[in-house]
């Protein structure tokens, strides 16, 4: 196995090797295989949604078998990861079914595959680790009770997904983000020297990303779709319950909750609280209000958005290790 280049003895290589052959696998995956996807029918509601008609769509169904197919090649596993390897494929394939079917699924069946997914990782999470949680910025520890631990960690792996699947609406900016924030935990990670393997998994995951993002970058070839925005939110929330600081995730993802939270936190006010009026003003996700209210182009909705987030990163890591 290509695995056996992690020994301490040959490390560096070993990192190389995995950064190189994970954006080859994926960059040369979506090359061969990118035109039997389904093709994209516009997004009604979405600014500018007639532009992305007639682009295969799905991308993620890629994206993920690519990335899974490195992580088996380059890494030794162990049943943990491996655990988390298949609850992240299940995310993509579910995404990729809705993606692909002629008429989408309703919320309610979505949500349940969601929920299902995100307690299954939870609880997983859970089995092989602890359910004790650090506030690392202040330096204390504390005990949950593993039910309440595996209820929290639940929302937290719903919120991700729900969060990064809201955000996938202009061309890099859901992969940018997610990137940003992956390399976050993957510093904390490090520096604590915590779990390599897994630490060697989010490597894989970023750099499988960058490959996307070169035929994702405006004008996108190329759509991640459900398949790969949901799947992404499961790494995502996972990253941060390793590092032992799951609080981590609001700093470190704040404009992915900001952009893809704030159109939920609407849509549950004005359908469930029948709060008519709530945000009225602003158009959800918020990466559509900067569009269409703000005049930006959805490059500098990218860059601008990517840009504070890389600021609050550092600025977290910054606090973490002071």
């Amino acid at each position: 196995m290509l695995s056996l280049l992690f020994s301490d003895e040959f490390r560096g290589v070993g990192l190389a090797l995995t950064v190189a052959m994970s954006f080859a696998i994926t960059f040369l995956g979506i090359i061969l295989f990118k035109g039997m996807l389904p093709k994209d029918q516009g997004r009604k509601y979405a600014h500018n949604g007639s532009l992305s008609e007639g682009k295969p769509r799905g991308a993620g169904l890629i994206l993920i078998t690519t990335f899974t197919i490195s992580s088996v090649l380059l890494v030794k596993l162990n049943l943990e990861v491996i655990i988390y390897l298949v609850l992240i494929f299940l995310s993509m394939l579910t995404g990729y079914l809705d993606d692909s079917s002629e008429k989408p699924w309703g919320e309610l069946v979505k949500g349940l595959l969601d929920f299902a997914i995100s307690a299954a990782t939870a609880f997983a999470y859970y089995h092989f680790n602890s359910s004790n949680i650090s506030i690392a910025m202040l330096n204390i520890d504390i005990y949950i009770h593993p039910v309440l631990f595996v209820v929290l960690g639940t929302i937290l792996v719903w919120a991700s997904i729900n969060v990064t699947n809201c955000s996938d609406g202009v061309d890099g900016l859901c992969g940018t983000l997610t990137t940003i924030s992956l390399a976050t935990a993957l510093i904390i990670l490090t520096k604590l020297n915590i779990d390599r393997t897994f630490s060697t998994i989010l490597v894989i995951m970023i750099v499988s990303i960058a490959a996307y993002l070169w035929f994702n970058a405006s004008p996108s070839k190329i759509l991640m779709g459900d398949a790969g925005s949901r799947a992404l939110g499961v790494v995502l929330a996972i990253a941060f319950l390793k590092t032992g600081s799951p609080i981590l995730f609001i700093p470190a993802a704040i404009i992915l909750i900001i952009d893809g939270g704030l159109g939920l936190l609407k849509l549950s006010a004005i359908r469930f609280l029948k709060i008519k009026n709530f945000m009225k003003n602003i158009r959800t996700p918020i990466h559509d209000h900067l569009r269409k209210n703000k005049g930006w182009s959805d490059t500098q909705t990218v860059y601008r958005l990517s840009i504070i987030q890389f600021l609050v990163s550092v600025a977290t890591i910054a606090l973490v290790f002071k």
